[in-house]
């Protein structure tokens, strides 16, 4: 097999709902141009791995040690196409995306480019809330690709010239609040435990502060509320997970001073 194009990379655990659509998704663009797609498992319990295997290239078993970014690199380092894309088993491309990404490709003038992704929050789209389009780097030169930034909201780097592509991708991550939850308290801990080791203090008076900015912030300014009642919901989820992550990183604080 000649060398792929085009390296689609994916870390999943228990993805069962969403993984299949995702990889669905994948296979206008596969057949396309010359793909392989690697998918890091990190632990799933359910059908998860039996769905990546009808479709992976490479399946490989990863030990999650609770930071993102590692378990992110190791997919790249897995990759051998000159372009990676990266992608999340709750995310799937639109076809209009996946035309733009064969076309990218072929521009050896670009070594990355930013794509649109539109959040789905409880069944349906977000217009608003601070979420309404985010423009992320996801496909670069896989040779100059290093995701950074520790144990949670890594970031994908590349050294070069970025361009932004028009077509979007959609995310579909909390399709019900048992979900969020699920997800809400290990990003918490994860965030939190990234400030700590960072140096990042909080006290007490600027948590309670930060929480009904955060509120106003996403409902008020960002035009939440012209998202109807998801609008709301998220607001207030935003406002509490702001509130949880500094509680938990003020009570490491509390620990480490009394070790």
């Amino acid at each position: 097999m000649s060398q792929p194009l085009l390296s689609i990379g994916m870390i999943v655990k228990n993805e069962e709902r969403c993984l299949e659509k995702c990889l669905k998704a994948l296979e206008p663009l596969r057949q396309a141009i010359p793909c392989e797609l690697v998918i890091a498992d990190t632990g799933s319990t359910d059908k998860t791995k039996d769905i990546a295997s009808k479709y992976a290239d490479a399946l490989f078993d990863f030990t999650w040690v609770n930071d993102f970014s590692k378990a992110r690199n190791a997919v790249i380092a897995k990759c051998s196409g000159q372009w990676f894309l990266s992608l999340d088993a709750d995310e799937t491309l639109t076809p209009e995306l996946v035309e733009e990404i064969r076309k990218a490709v072929q521009d050896n003038t670009i070594d990355g480019y930013k794509l649109t992704r539109v959040n789905h929050f409880l069944g349906k789209r977000m217009n608003h809330s601070g979420i309404d389009k985010e423009h992320i780097l996801r496909l670069v030169r896989t040779e100059k690709a290093e995701y950074r930034g520790g144990l949670v909201h890594e970031v994908l780097h590349v050294e070069g010239k970025v361009k932004r592509l028009k077509g979007v991708f959609e995310h579909r991550s909390y399709t019900d609040i048992d979900g969020y939850f699920v997800k809400f308290n290990k990003y918490t801990s994860l965030a939190a435990e990234t400030m700590f080791k960072k140096g990042k203090k909080c006290s007490i008076p600027v948590i309670v502060l930060r929480t009904p900015l955060e509120f106003l912030r996403r409902y008020v300014l960002r035009l939440g509320f012209l998202d109807g009642v998801r609008g709301l919901i998220w607001a207030a989820f935003s406002a509490f997970y702001t509130f949880v992550k500094y509680i938990k990183l003020w009570f490491l604080w509390q620990r480490n001073r009394f070790q």
